[in-house]
Order: C-alpha cells, then sequence, then structure tokens
C-alpha cells in the first residue's frame, strides 16, 4: 500500500460511498506510482459490491479523472490512481444513466398483445354470415373470432383478453432513477463504505478480516447516523490505523467501542492526532501544574498588597 496514495485519495469528495469503496480499495492495493492490476472480482470482495456495480463505478472514476485504465491482452487491466486529476464535474450522473437505460427497456417491453395482427380490425361490413347448418369452422378460425372485440368496446372498462394492454406507466422507470436520492437508499449505500473502510483498516493492522454479524450491522448504521454519510467511513478506517489505546487494541478495535465513543474518535479525527492514556494524563498534569502556578501567583499578589498598605 502506497500512503501517499491512500492520503490523497481519502479526502476526494463528490462521489458515492460505493465509488469510493472502489478507489481507496484500488489506492489501498497500489505502489507510489498509483498503479495496480486488480481483477475485478477481487475489487467487489474487498469492498462488498456486486461485478457490475464496480465496473460502474470504475468506468466513473475513469471519467472524473481520478482512474487511468489500461486494457492489457492477453493479461489483468492496469489501473493507475491520480487523485489530483480527479474533476467529479467530468464524469455523468450516474442516477441519469440508470433512469436512461431503465426507461430505454420499458420501452422496448411492448405487450405482444398489442403486436398480433387483426386483434383491432373491426370485420367488413360485406362479410357474409355463415348459416345455421354450415360446417363448423376451423380451430383457426375460432380463434381469430376469439380475439374479436365485443360490440360494447368503448364501454369495456374491465380489460379484457383481446384488448391491447395500455403502454408501461413512466413512472415505474422515473422511481428507479430516484432511488438514488431515497434516504434509506443512501443510508445503506453509507453503510456499505463505512463497512468496506473499517474492513480493510481492519485486515491492513490485523491480517484478518472483522467478524460481521447482526450486532456489527447494528453499529455500523449507528455510526453512519451518528457522525453521518460522509465522515462515518473515514473515521472508521482512521480508528483502525491510528488509535492505540489498551483498551481499545485489547478488544482489538471492535465497532462497538468506536460507536461508544463515536464523537470522541471523530474530534481526535479531525485534529489528527490520537489521544492516550498517556497524553491525557500529560495534559491534566499540565493543567493541575497551571492552576498551582495561577494559586501561587495570587497568593503572592495578596502579600504585596498586604505588605504596601
Amino acid at each position: 500500500m502506497s500512503t501517499i496514495i491512500m492520503a490523497a485519495c481519502w479526502p476526494l469528495q463528490g462521489m458515492s460511498p460505493s465509488q469510493k469503496a472502489v478507489l481507496i480499495s484500488l489506492a489501498d492495493q497500489a505502489n507510489d506510482d498509483g498503479v495496480c492490476w486488480p481483477a475485478v472480482g477481487t475489487i467487489a470482495a474487498r469492498t462488498c459490491l456486486s461485478e457490475r456495480a464496480v465496473r460502474d463505478a470504475l468506468a466513473w472514476l475513469q471519467a472524473a479523472g481520478a482512474v487511468f485504465r489500461e486494457y492489457r491482452h492477453n493479461t489483468s487491466t492496469s489501473y493507475t490512481v491520480c487523485p489530483k486529476r480527479f474533476d467529479p464535474a467530468k464524469a455523468p450522473a450516474e442516477s441519469k444513466r440508470t433512469t436512461k437505460r431503465k426507461t430505454n427497456v420499458a420501452a422496448n417491453a411492448a405487450p405482444l398483445a398489442a403486436a398480433a395482427p387483426g386483434a383491432d380490425a373491426a370485420p367488413p361490413a360485406n362479410a357474409a354470415v355463415p348459416p345455421a347448418d354450415a360446417a363448423p369452422a376451423p380451430a383457426n378460425a375460432a380463434g381469430l373470432e376469439g380475439q374479436m372485440p365485443p360490440p360494447n368496446r368503448k364501454g369495456n372498462r374491465n380489460l379484457t383478453a383481446n384488448e391491447p394492454s395500455p403502454p408501461a406507466s413512466p413512472s415505474g422507470s422515473e422511481g428507479d432513477g430516484d432511488s438514488a436520492n431515497d434516504p434509506e437508499t443512501a443510508l445503506q449505500d453509507a453503510c456499505r463504505a463505512t463497512w468496506s473502510a473499517y474492513s480493510l483498516a481492519y485486515e491492513l493492522r490485523y491480517s484478518v478480516k472483522p467478524v460481521r454479524n447482526a450486532p456489527v450491522n447494528a453499529n455500523v448504521k449507528a455510526l453512519v447516523k451518528r457522525l453521518g454519510h460522509e465522515e462515518a467511513p473515514l473515521v472508521a478506517a482512521w480508528y483502525v490505523a491510528n488509535v492505540n489505546e489498551a483498551f481499545v487494541v485489547k478488544n482489538s478495535h471492535g465497532m462497538g467501542v468506536l460507536v461508544n465513543q463515536a464523537e470522541s474518535y471523530r474530534t481526535q479525527w479531525a485534529r489528527g492526532q490520537a489521544m492516550t492514556a498517556t497524553g491525557a494524563q500529560s495534559a491534566d498534569k499540565s493543567s493541575a501544574n497551571y492552576d498551582a502556578i495561577q494559586e501561587a501567583k495570587r497568593m503572592l499578589n495578596q502579600r504585596k498588597e498586604s505588605t504596601n498598605a
């Protein structure tokens, strides 16, 4: 891992949690030149995303200038992480692309009944009426008669099988396009990004993956709600990499400890300095010494005033 590339990628803003997770995963595997060549499946496993989501995130990062992809024949794709060239204004909005793709799919899925020949055609006016004792019509003729509209077609409010279904309502595709703005979806994306950042930092420190279960998921969700969607992943990764308190190390940097003191660790992260027990004792002694000095000065001033009087 290149600490230079990683430090330059963490502060970048203007991307979704999944895109940030993919970028951090690449930075975690890159050398000091920002070059790495992980497979899409490897990135998906490290970020807990699907391979399709990873490919979409890579395409967006390349459009924004943060990642450069070099496709090589009969070998893995090479990625170059370029945090200084990142410009989110260059990349198209993901939700718009998703909405357009889903709208095109809905438009192409026309009902088969509407395309049936002769389904809405009225019988010719001069068609001969078969006599009652005539031979029965063949099977295919009976099928055509079954497709003819009933006499009261205009008043048929319960769409029968012989009428074409109305076109699909566009509200469905619009709803899918707005899913990125749904608060619950945004919360889930932030939780995934927070867990990815925490898991990557945990694996780097302990060389094992952290345990993930229902209580841990609840703690991740609580952390996102307390610190916000943007800061929760950053604080989670910083907590594992930089906090070395004896109690925290003894608990192997558990997620519960982070949640219990989320605001305190957020302040330490913002200052860029982790507070240790020794540092806290030193600060307490310094404060006590300062108070003692101030008290001594006050007593000396009182003696001088009484002597002068």
